[in-house]
């Protein structure tokens, strides 16, 4: 095993003597659970007003990537959307905004105000190879287990995993039938937990994993990164991690197999990641908005059964946001990174010659 794997730094004020992490961010299931008040917002009438009001400015036929944030200007919502941030940013990082009237607004009118949030959270980039920078997370059909399908765009249960992004937003316009609960999960959490039980196999996922580009990069770049699933630095850990990638980059002939070690450590992830004690449930409802950091929070879904009518599938809009003043990170993780805005921020999944585009249906 390398040798920065075995000496990882315990520095700062934030590491404990037995390597673990004492933050805002390294939060148990049981304590979020009793402070729902903390993490949720329910948008009363007064801020369904300001965001309309906000909505009406914006040009009726521009396009969303056109919009800046001066051109949503959000009244009285403003400080309320800064507790949010702060809290994304600086404290648990998670947040649940309740009470969008979707269908009251429509699909549009909806898309709209939700870009309008985001543009003062972050900047959106783009989130698979054709540049989308508005997602969908719904079903199209695919398999899958096919070596360059997403998960987000099949019915089936997606495992604890992190984004390419430093917040990941989602919208939802509509529930399944059956299924589809979210997940979320502190990776710090997860990484004391394996500094406790098995400091070993959590110094095995401080060296890089390989993981597929899942067909997504331009033809300058490997079809795979490597990177360590916890990226430990002075002020704490970053943790980026999709085992499904893992896995699907061992279809490459030109990529190192997995390790018995890391197949171990990555059980023992998933496991503690899944666990009663740090997993916090939650029902998305027709309204809400979901809003993760990436580095500190893990996030999963249960599989879902649709309805039979196209038009009362289950649909999420999503957004992949980079801010100026995230968290944060190490040289050795951006540097595995599909790319950085100019701000020095992940910068999603971008291949170079394909325009960002924001479309209001799925595709």
């Amino acid at each position: 095993m390398p040798g920065h794997a075995q000496n990882m730094p315990k520095i700062g004020s934030n590491f404990r003597a037995d390597g673990t992490i004492a933050s805002a961010q390294a939060w148990q299931a049981a304590d979020m659970a009793t402070r729902h008040e903390e993490w949720t917002w329910q948008l009363d009438a007064p801020a369904l007003r300001a965001l309309e009001a906000a909505e009406a400015q914006l040009p009726k036929h521009g396009e969303l990537l056109e919009y800046e944030q001066a051109d949503f200007p959000l009244g009285d919502f403003a400080p309320v959307l800064a507790q949010v941030r702060e809290r994304l940013l600086t404290g648990s990082g998670f947040a649940v905004l309740k009470g969008l009237p979707i269908e009251a607004w429509g699909v549009e009118k909806s898309a709209r105000i939700y870009w309008g949030l985001g543009l003062h959270l972050g900047l959106a980039v783009s989130q698979n190879g054709k540049g989308h920078a508005l997602g969908h997370v719904k079903d199209l059909g695919y398999d899958y287990h096919h070596p360059n399908s997403r998960g987000y765009q099949t019915s089936a249960r997606l495992p604890f995993h992190t984004d390419y992004a430093d917040l990941v937003a989602l919208m939802c316009l509509r529930t399944a039938k059956s299924g589809g609960l979210s997940s979320i999960t502190s990776s710090v959490s997860v990484y004391n937990e394996m500094m406790r039980r098995a400091p070993e196999l959590a110094r095995t996922l401080t060296e890089p994993l390989y993981r597929t580009r899942w067909g997504e990069v331009g033809s300058d770049r490997p079809a795979w990164i490597e990177v360590p699933a916890f990226n430990v630095h002075a002020s704490g850990v970053v943790t980026t991690y999709v085992r499904s990638s893992v896995r699907k980059a061992q279809l490459m002939p030109e990529v190192p197999r997995v390790t018995a070690q890391q197949e171990e450590a990555m059980d023992l992830f998933d496991e503690i990641a899944g666990s009663d004690a740090l997993r916090l449930d939650m029902e998305f409802d027709d309204g809400d908005i979901q809003i993760l950091n990436n580095h500190w929070i893990l996030h999963s879904r249960t599989a879902y059964e649709d309805f039979e009518e196209p038009e009362r599938r289950r649909h999420l809009m999503r957004l992949w946001l980079a801010c100026e003043d995230g968290p944060p990170f190490p040289p050795a993780m951006s540097e595995s990174f599909y790319g950085l805005t100019l701000n020095g921020r992940p910068n999603g999944i971008h291949i170079p010659g394909v325009p960002m585009v924001a479309p209001l249906e799925a595709t």
